[in-house]
């Protein structure tokens, strides 16, 4: 029964596979975000092989176009991306890795490969490393984590001052 189940699964897997749009080099655009702050951590492509080794690892796979071979993104760093769930767009062209890393994703050292704003940039602000391009529910909630921690070193001043 186990292995009838199992060639079911694998069954099911190669018919969502040749139901991805992949383009003329078999290749689809994969983005990454985090499962907890809907932040995109990092795109890349990802090919057939890719996204069969994502489904059945559960970390994030891609494909590398300039060494022409697989990746699991941060395999020698051990920052895996863990994958809970995945999206195909509704063309079937663009996958979503939708995951939480196990620490920083860019190479940089940055949380995402995303965190250079180009309006920062134009107004010519500061471009930095940190900046995340975060949801509107995150950006509040990180606001307001950081009042409280105002509020709370604030009032430790006013009893020291009492």
């Amino acid at each position: 029964m186990n292995s009838d189940v199992s060639l079911n699964l694998q069954s099911k897997v190669e018919v969502l596979l040749d139901s991805v749009k992949w383009d003329d080099k078999g290749l689809a655009v994969a983005i990454a975000q985090n499962v907890d702050t809907g932040a995109i951590l990092m795109q890349g492509f990802a090919n057939r092989d890719a996204l069969a080794t994502t489904i059945s690892s559960r970390k994030a796979t891609f494909y590398s176009r300039s060494r022409l071979t697989l990746w699991t993104k941060e395999e020698t760093s051990k920052n895996f991306i863990n994958v809970h769930d995945i999206f195909l767009d509704c063309d079937r062209d663009s996958i979503i890795y939708l995951g939480k890393p196990d620490g920083p994703i860019c190479h940089t050292g940055s949380e995402t490969c995303y965190y250079a704003s180009i309006f920062d940039h134009l107004k010519d602000q500061e471009v930095g490393g940190n900046r995340l391009a975060l949801t509107t529910l995150y950006s509040l909630e990180s606001a307001i984590s950081q009042r409280k921690g105002r509020i709370s070193s604030s009032r430790k001043w006013e009893a020291l001052l009492d």
